[in-house]
């Protein structure tokens, strides 16, 4: 009966289930549909989306749209797209169309907003080869110029100090340079100003050493012509934009920074010891000779060189004024002390950024303040030179009273020989060189989104560089130095202007229903340069004056239009189009204007169906492009003009008993024009494992017409040795290899790596004049060159080395005086001179590297250079017995190289003395720790320890293998710095 019960009661209870679902039965699954987009309104294609619930996963279309089977309840859809921050849907149980705007992750690079020129636009729409390098990734340690701030750390780009001294200035090259005698410094764009790269009177050629390297915020590097063309007649080179930090708004932010270093010398020239120099003159020597031995022993590098001490104080504040005016404040101060003797570089520099806006941030606006004084004491660098020559045996002060102390080589009669060696210690001491520069830079910026049309925004800049710069020498009558001369006394001053006014329209508009984005900007820029010849005034003993340099003020004027447009179709191809056309004052009116074009396109390959769902591949772009750019700088601003110059003081007329300056007529060119360089670019930019590495590849070609040389003219055709002049074409070649990634990424962990390679390779084609001295002004023949160490030929590189094939014996001794017969005709002359390599490297490496562990921090830079070639002028120079005794008043210190040679002459076209400079550099090395909030918890303080030009691996026989001409020429070496830092944060 109970089994019974039981079964009917199962019967009943599953006819009443079937009946319920008969009767108000519903479906267990239901379609979603939606878009995902970015934050610019762009469709996202390939956007996954998966059911949390259920698992199931689809895709966005080339619209970004979607759909997707989820269940009848309430589910989540979770969104992801490389590049952006992982969102969510919730999807009610009625919903059935739904959408989500994906934010991009502040930690990925791709998005990052590069500055290009007149706009900006994010890392991963870039059509063109930029790199771009912000202040995390600034190099560590004293900057005396913020070019030092990413040495090492941009592919394709080579940065060197011209020499130790804090205010010597650097070299920069981008891509190895494109012209001859002309400028090859890259074009330096300072917050929208351009600037005039060149030395004022006062501060050398260190004229970025007027900012200080901690405002910066970023600097980004245009390479290639579709990136630069932009900038048109003054590109051809490159542009490195740098950035200054601006005020953000919010609370109040202090930040201090205080950096204190020692510098010591790395090295020296190697000459011969006072023990070796002795025991040579008392076996080689005459009696003459050996009598002026002394019976001292000074090595006289270490009289002049010294640890130098420096400090970095800066100080910044930021946040706003009254909750509604963002601002930022700050100010520096530098003090280094240079290697070399009374050398030191003084800095004070502040700046001021004030960023309103208005009318609901449609009205942005940008002041921006800079200023800086800098007080220079130069030592006299002969100094360098007479501390490898003068005698080691000898003291540094004589005991007497004459020459104020220091012992001087002088004649029978008492008086310093004429071109002898002076007392290094002397050079420096008895010497005062001293200079003040002040510049500053003021701009003001305004971007204005109309109301009506909020894609059309107009964007002005008003801009004003300006600088002084005077000093005075003065050196006493009574050193033997300028003991014929009476002395010297005098002063100098020299101003520079630059005013800039740009104004562009800027159209940015998304289109879905094309699938397109378009981005058009359109300018007009004025430029307007004024600068006066420095004005020396020579006084005599007594305070009178002698003379004084008549003022002579140069100007020249750029006036360019421009145009670019930007174009993204299905966020998959993108187009950037540019166009300028530039007249320059510098030129005649038949020469006036060029037009410079560029055209690139971008494929974003990843973006295509067959990669979306690559786990490998997270980003893959194509870039090709084309353009062509030009050269204006390093001409006279009247240099296709007749005009007069004063002639120099032995070529004064008597008039009476007075002696006036007389004038001279210089030579010109009258159909001069910009050198003009067509480059072509492809690039690779990729990345890998969810964008744990990224890269760039890529290779460019580059050719210069009409290029700018310095040519020399035959006597006798002219009042001048040589003349500015277009002579011919000039090639250039590179491959380019950049890789960043994160090793290890843990919450307590961090180690990141990033190296770069360059190859490049740079000939030239065709030089087509050379003077004619028939017809001055006017320039016929087939080549440009020198028969000097350095040559220009078609078919090799620029600045080749021009000389004789070194013979050796058995033993591998270089055999004075005899060298290869190239030409086989049985006489060694000048016909047998070769070209024997280069200055310029083949191969450049850099290599930087990062580790994070709990509050430490440490990183190092290296880089290597390979294929560079130096004369070692030092060993040539001083490396033979004839240089021992130039008169029969002193001896002269040899070149330890002189053992291994035993030269009885000066062999200078010998091509022994052309060593391999590459070189294994590291930059720097670094540890901190952050301790964290402190004094409870108001402030964040980090500190560190930091060397810099840790150490060079090379083969190279001189003091250093960086030089930037290829003559190592007593080189005041570059110190080694030991540094200790602290950041405090409030």
């Amino acid at each position: 009966m109970k089994k019974r019960e039981r079964l009917r009661h199962l019967v009943i209870a599953l006819c009443i289930l079937f009946l319920g679902n008969a009767g108000f039965s519903q479906p267990t699954n239901r379609t979603v549909t939606g878009t995902i987009s970015s934050s610019d309104s762009l469709p996202l294609s390939g956007a996954t989306i998966k059911v949390k619930e259920t698992g199931t996963t689809t895709r966005t279309d080339d619209n970004g749209r979607f759909s997707i089977n989820v269940p009848a309840t309430q589910v989540i859809l979770e969104v992801s797209y490389v590049g952006y921050a992982p969102g969510r849907i919730v999807v009610t149980p009625t919903a059935t169309n739904v959408s989500l705007v994906m934010q991009q992750q502040a930690n990925n690079n791709l998005n990052e907003v590069v500055v290009i020129g007149y706009g900006a636009t994010r890392k991963k729409d870039l059509t063109g080869a930029v790199t771009s390098i912000t202040e995390k990734d600034f190099n560590p340690g004293i900057m005396g110029s913020p070019e030092q701030l990413i040495n090492g750390k941009a592919v394709g780009v080579q940065i060197m100090s011209n020499n130790g001294s804090p205010s010597s200035g650097n070299t920069v090259r981008i891509r190895g340079g494109a012209s001859l005698s002309a400028s090859n410094d890259p074009l330096i764009v300072v917050d929208g100003v351009p600037l005039e790269i060149g030395g004022i009177s006062g501060n050398g050629n260190n004229f970025l050493a007027l900012l200080n390297p901690n405002d910066i915020e970023s600097i980004n590097i245009l390479k290639d012509a579709s990136a630069t063309a932009i900038y048109g007649s003054r590109a051809s080179n490159g542009v490195m934009i740098i950035t200054t930090k601006k005020g953000s708004g919010g609370p109040l932010k202090v930040t201090f920074n205080s950096l204190i270093s020692l510098q010591t010398v790395t090295r020296t020239p190697d000459m011969l010891s006072t023990e070796q120099f002795r025991n040579l003159i008392n076996t080689k020597g005459s009696d003459a000779q050996k009598a002026l031995l002394g019976n001292t022993s000074t090595k006289w590098t270490d009289q002049v060189f010294e640890n130098a001490i420096g400090n970095d104080n800066n100080l910044s504040v930021s946040g706003s004024i009254a909750k509604k005016l963002p601002f930022r404040a700050s100010v520096g101060y530098l003090n280094q002390d240079g290697l070399l003797k009374t050398d030191n570089l003084k800095r004070v520099s502040g700046s001021l950024v004030l960023s309103p806006s208005f009318f609901d941030r449609h009205l942005k606006i940008d002041i921006n303040l800079k200023g800086s004084v800098n007080k220079n004491s130069f030592a006299n660098q002969d100094a360098v030179w007479s501390a490898t020559a003068f005698n080691p045996t000898l003291p540094v002060y004589s005991g007497k009273e004459g020459f104020g102390g220091y012992y001087e080589s002088i004649d029978n009669t008492g008086v310093p020989v004429v071109r002898a060696l002076r007392n290094p210690v002397g050079l420096l001491e008895q010497e005062s060189h001293k200079s003040t520069v002040r510049r500053g830079i003021a701009t003001a910026e305004v971007d204005y989104k109309f109301h009506f049309l909020p894609e059309l925004r107009a964007h002005a800049i008003v801009g004003y560089d300006i600088a002084e710069g005077e000093g005075s020498n003065f050196v006493p009558e009574y050193t033997a130095a300028q003991f014929v001369r009476g002395g010297i006394q005098n002063v100098y001053s020299q101003k520079k202007s630059n005013k800039l006014f740009t104004a562009y329209l800027n159209y940015t508009k998304n289109l879905p229903g094309l699938k397109s984005r378009v981005d058009l900007t359109a300018g007009y820029d004025y430029q307007n340069w004024l600068a006066t010849n420095p004005v020396f005034t020579d006084y005599n003993v007594k305070g009178d004056i002698q003379s004084v340099s008549p003022a002579d003020s140069q100007r020249h004027v750029l006036l360019s239009y421009y145009s670019r447009l930007n174009y993204t179709f299905n966020n998959k191809y993108l187009l950037t189009a540019t166009i300028r056309r530039d007249g320059t004052s510098r030129f005649n009116k038949d020469n006036r204007w060029g037009v410079f074009p560029s055209l690139a396109l971008a494929w974003k390959i990843k973006e295509e169906n067959f990669l979306i769902n690559s786990n490998l591949i997270s980003d893959l772009k194509l870039r090709v492009g084309y353009g062509v750019t030009g050269q204006q700088e390093g001409i006279g601003n009247y240099s296709y003009l007749p005009n007069y110059t004063t002639g120099n003081e032995f070529a004064r007329y008597r008039f009476g008993n007075s002696y006036y300056l007389t004038y001279r007529p210089q030579a010109y060119v009258s159909d001069l024009k910009w050198e003009s360089t067509t480059a072509w670019n492809a690039g690779l930019d990729f990345g890998l494992f969810d964008n744990k590495v990224t890269g760039t590849l890529d290779y460019y070609y580059r050719e210069t017409e009409d290029l700018l040389a310095n040519v020399s003219v035959p006597a006798g055709s002219n009042l001048t040795n040589n003349i500015t002049t277009n002579v011919g074409n000039i090639t250039s070649k590179g491959l380019e290899l950049s890789l960043n990634t994160t090793l290890i990424s843990t919450n307590k962990l961090t180690w990141t790596v990033g190296a770069n390679a360059t190859w490049q390779d740079v000939k030239i084609t065709n030089l087509t004049l050379v003077p004619d001295t028939s017809s001055p002004g006017s320039f016929t023949g087939p080549e440009v060159g020198s028969r000097g160490l350095q040559i220009f030929s078609p078919g090799y590189a620029p600045y080749m080395f021009y000389m004789y094939k070194q013979v050796y014996d058995a033993k591998g001794k270089p055999i004075e005086g005899m060298y290869a017969d190239i030409n086989g005709d049985g006489v060694i002359n000048d016909k047998d001179f070769y070209r024997y390599h280069s200055p310029m490297p083949k191969f450049l490496l850099g290599f930087n590297t990062q580790v994070n562990y709990g509050k430490w921090t440490a990183s190092t830079v290296l880089r290597a250079s390979f294929g560079n070639y130096v004369y070692n002028n030092v060993q040539a120079n001083q490396g033979s017995w004839e240089t021992l005794q130039y008169n029969p008043y002193e001896l002269i210190n040899l070149s330890a190289d002189y053992m291994n040679t035993g030269f009885t002459a000066r062999q200078f076209f010998s091509d022994y003395f052309v060593q391999n400079a590459s070189f294994l550099k590291m930059d720097n090395i670094s540890i901190g720790y952050n301790f964290g909030n402190i004094w409870k918890k108001t402030a964040n303080l980090r500190v560190g320890a930091l060397v810099q030009n840790v150490f060079t691996i090379t083969k190279y026989d001189g003091v250093d293998p960086e030089i930037s001409n290829g003559f190592d020429n007593s080189f005041y070496p570059r110190p080694r710095t030991f540094s200790l830092n602290l950041n405090l944060t409030f």
